[in-house]
Parts: structure tokens; sequence; C-alpha cells
């Protein structure tokens, strides 16, 4: 997958006779509807009308010729924004090497919880890069930005958060990690109507949406402030979704938007990237580049990231082009000569005070002085695994375990996993239903008895319906998540979710393939967990040997860098 050779780098930019596909924006999230219960009618009869979806409403309808371009072109669109969190970096690298002047001028926002804000010493940053066509302001972008960008004309697009990557500074300095999270992973989400999962990147956008119709009904206009609104709470659900995915808390983090990605890569001239295969996605992502290191101008550089179609592991093949990118950009800010060029390093701190969003509290400067105490940081990128893939609604998805993924995590940024305890340690008083999704008969049948051992009063036993998904999963009605809590916990951490299909005072646990049972619930039993071993274990740039037996989409080995240090070759 990688390979840290590195020769003279040719430029590669505008050819003659080479033209770009033009691109159409990723629409804005379509609405599942597992949280509704058994009344659901079939896929295909399931779909928003466009107001719904955050369109306007008296839109003038597209033709069928049109609509199928769009549905190809959308295609490219989708992955725009998974290196904008890259901007971010470059950023903080202004301070890390002597820019003080930063910390007044940034839009800020209180998304973080007050009780993760201190980590003793240790920083918890989530980087997310944002899909829209519009300012801080909810207005469209200039029509020579979006020229540039090959991003319609700012009437398409919603608020996906299409990059997302969680890294973690341990206050020792000794060895940052970092994990992208694929945009498509399916996980549970909270206080959103309708919704009990959702992919990963719908959390933002749904959110803002839903707080935004709530705001117009009581009266606010559109405007600045309705966008304002919108965002907070769209920050604040995508940072409470990582965090009950990963298992970890949350103190910092950043929010770059599609202008934003494009200003940070032209004021840096670019980026030095490197291939290990010839590619040819002119008509979709519009990437046509040779084989080996080149340097990319700031559209090519787009190009470069975009890229999904022809690559070996589509979306996944993607974050590990995030990752070497992001090299590329740290490595750019040491050696380029931006930090002393006076011209250059203003145009960054403009961009940086236009387009980045900030947590209240997070002072760059401080951050920077923090990290100048390590010398050459090592730095580790990894990608959470994925299971499989699926189609849930029409959608493709990915497929997780999200127990797997805590240990994983929480491994990572050494943090102790607590135990699973071996009985509830309050007294249940919630009717506890149990549904079997796994494909193994007579599992929630097993998981009801042993659950009811335990002190969990008895409810329905049943094959699992449509809506309930086949993921692991507790629901809980109203008055019951005492004790839906206490059924994850005893489970490692199942994701819990409120659901009104569920009843007042019952707890629905979904036995899907992926469930673990402990041995703190039944001795005898056997892990059935599927390895996220050769995903998760640490492996540094050079490693040329794969040991992995899974047939699990491949989330790629483990990129272990320094600041300065060689650029890795990617798929």
């Amino acid at each position: 997958m990688y390979d840290d050779a590195t020769q003279p780098l040719p430029v590669v930019g505008p050819q003659p006779g080479r033209t770009r596909a033009p691109e159409t924006p990723t629409p804005a999230p379509r609405r599942s509807r597992r949280a509704q219960g058994d009344s659901t009618p079939p896929r295909a009869s399931r779909r928003r009308t466009e107001d719904r979806r955050g369109r306007t409403p008296d839109r003038k309808e597209r033709t069928a010729a049109e609509r199928e371009r769009d549905k190809r072109l959308r295609l490219a669109g989708r992955g725009i924004m998974a290196m904008v969190a890259a901007g971010v970096m470059g950023i903080t690298g202004i301070v890390w090497y002597g820019e003080t002047s930063l910390d007044q001028g940034f839009t800020r926002s209180g998304a973080i919880s007050p009780e993760d804000v201190n980590l003793d010493g240790d920083i918890n940053m989530l980087l997310i890069g944002l899909d829209t066509r519009k300012d801080l302001n909810g207005n469209d972008l200039p029509k020579e930005i979006l020229d540039q960008l090959h991003a319609g004309d700012g009437t398409e697009g919603g608020y996906n958060a299409n990059s997302l990557i969680l890294v973690h500074i341990p206050k020792d300095l000794k060895h940052i990690v970092a994990f992208s999270i694929p945009r498509d992973d399916y996980v549970a989400v909270q206080g959103i109507p309708g919704y009990d999962h959702a992919k990963i990147k719908e959390s933002y956008g749904l959110k803002k949406y839903t707080v935004e119709e709530k705001l117009k009904a009581k009266g606010m206009a559109e405007g600045p402030e309705l966008e304002r609104q919108g965002r907070e709470a769209g920050r604040a659900s995508i940072v409470q979704t990582v965090k009950a995915l990963t298992g970890v808390p949350i103190n910092r983090f950043a929010e770059v938007s599609l202008a934003g990605f494009y200003d940070l890569a032209t004021a840096l001239g670019g980026v030095d990237v490197c291939l290990n295969h010839a590619v040819d996605d002119s008509f979709y992502s519009g990437a046509q580049f040779p084989a080996g290191p080149q340097h990319l101008d700031g559209s090519d550089a787009l190009a470069f990231v975009r890229q999904r179609h022809g690559l070996e592991n589509g979306d996944l093949d993607r974050t590990h082009r995030q990752q070497a990118f992001l090299t590329s950009v740290a490595n750019s800010m040491k050696s380029s000569g931006t930090l002393t060029n006076p011209g250059r390093l203003k145009a960054l701190i403009d961009v940086a005070h236009k387009d980045v969003v900030l947590s209240d509290g997070w002072s760059l400067t401080d951050f920077a002085t923090t990290l100048g105490r390590a010398d050459s940081p090592s730095v580790e990128f990894r990608t959470l695994p994925v299971l499989r893939y699926d189609n849930v609604d029409g959608q493709d998805v990915n497929v997780i375990d999200p127990v797997a993924i805590k240990k994983t995590v929480r491994e990572a940024f050494g943090v102790s996993t607590p135990a699973a305890p071996s009985a509830p340690i309050v007294t249940p008083t919630s009717t506890l239903d149990v549904v079997n999704a796994s494909g193994t008969p007579g599992q929630a049948a097993k998981v009801s008895k042993l659950l009811t051992a335990k002190g969990f009063p008895a409810g329905e036993v049943a094959n699992a319906s449509y809506a309930d998904g086949t993921s692991s999963t507790v629901y809980y009605g109203a008055g019951a998540d005492t004790d839906a809590k206490q059924v994850s916990e005893m489970f490692g951490g199942l994701p819990v979710s409120p659901s009104t299909s569920v009843s007042a005072g019952h707890v629905k646990l979904v036995v899907g393939s992926d469930l673990d049972i402990p041995a703190t619930l039944d001795p005898t039993a056997t892990s059935t967990t599927p390895t996220t071993t050769a995903n998760g274990s640490s492996t540094s740039l050079t490693a040329t040997t794969d040991t992995t037996t899974s047939d699990a989409p491949d989330s790629g080995k483990p990129v272990t860098t320094t600041i300065g240090s060689k650029i890795p070759c990617v798929n």
C-alpha cells in the first residue's frame, strides 16, 4: 500500500488539451427511517421531497438527462472535502514555527462538552472538513470561487462532514496518533427526529436542518443568525457522534469548509504527493497523474484527494491519500520557506481567520508552544476498520463493529477500557425486549435468558424487523435510559439510542452477528467478533508484509511518519 521512495518531483499542472470534467456537489444528506418502526414502507417508496433534503422547494425540476448526468458527476464530488482538515494542520504549523498572532480573529464554537475540556494535559482533537458551498453566514460562495472548485452554481450541496480525523496528542508528546474516520460509517445518532442511525458524515447536516426548522417555526428569518445556530448544533452533533463511536472524550476541534481548503492549498503553493500507479479518472474527479512523486497545484490537489473510482479500496484508499497529504502539508510548512516569507505567511493567516472555526478556549499559540517542546514528534496515521459494505435505504454504507472500534481507539490513545460489569449496578426496572438480527437461530432467546438471570425483567423475544437494522444496538423508550446504558455496558459498550418505536419503560436489544457475549455473562461463550488486528496493528511505512486473513475491506497499514520525513506513496 505504501512506499517511502522519494525522487525529484515533476510538476503536474494544467496541460494542453487536458480538461477536467465539471462536477456537481454532494446533495444534502438523505434520511434513513430505521427509527420509524415496522410500518415503514419498502425502500423504493422511502424518499423525502427535495425541500426536506435542504433544497429550495420551488427549484426548477431537472430533465431526465440532467438528472442522469448529475448522478454520475455527483460521485466525483462526494469526497471533495476529504482533505480540508489538512489545512488546519498547516495553520497550526504556522504557530508551531514561530507566528504568535493567530488567536484573535477566529470564529469560535462552544460545541465541546465542558466536562471534556481538561484531559490532564492530553489533547484529543477532531478535525472536521465540511462540504458546503456557503460561507459562514450562509451566503453562496462567489462564482469565481465556485468555478475554481468545479462546485456547480452553489445551489447544490449539503453540510456533510466528509472529512473526520481524530488526533491524540499525549502530554508527553512521545507519539501522536491520528485516526481517519470513513465518512460512510453507519453509526448510532441521537437528537435527530426520525433517526437512530445515519452515515457519520450526515450527523452534522441532519442536526443543523432539524434545529433550523424549529427556529424558523418560531419566527426566525433566514440569515446569518439562523446559519450560526444551525451550524453550532451541527458541530455539537458531530462531536458527540464521534465521541460516542470512539469511546474517548474530545476537547478540541477545528472546522474548515470547502472554500477554506481551496484557499489554504492555494496559499501553500500546492503539495508534493506520490502515487503507486498512474491514474486516469478524468471523467469523474479529474485526477490524471503519472506514477511516482510529483508536485500538484491547488486544483490538482483537489482532484488527488477527490478520486474514488479506479482505486483498489475506494473510499478507504482516499483516506490513505488524506493521510499522505497531511504529511505533505506539514513538510511544506517546514521546508518551503513559507514561514519565512512574510507575504505567504500573511496569506495563510488571512485564510485561517476567514475560513477556520475553532472550539472555544483553544489557543493556537499555547498549542504551538506545547508541540514545540518536541523536536520532531512521531505521527501515526490510521483508519478505523470497516467490517463490510452494505446498502441501507438505498444508500451505500460501511458496517462497523462499534465495540471493537472503541477498544482500538482507547488502546491507541492510552485510555483504559473499563471491564464489562457482570451484573447491573442499579436494579433494573425496565422490561427488556430482545430481537434477533444475527442470522443464527436462538440467539435472542439465549441473550434474553442470560440477562433475565441478571435481574432484567423479561419481555418479548422475536426476530428483528427491517427497521431494527443488523448491527447490535440498544434502543430505549421513555424512562428506560438508565437500564439501556446498563445493558450496553454489560456487552462492552454497545451503541445506545432513544427510539419512539420502543414503548415507555422498555429496552430493546438488537442482537446482531457482531455481538460478542462476554465471559462475565456466559463463561461458556466464545467471541464471534471479527478480528480487527490487521487494520489496527502498529506498522511502519517500510512494512512490506500483510498478515491479514480477513475478507474485510482493507483499511490499510498505519502510516508512521515524522514532520519532515518522506512522503508516502499511496494508491
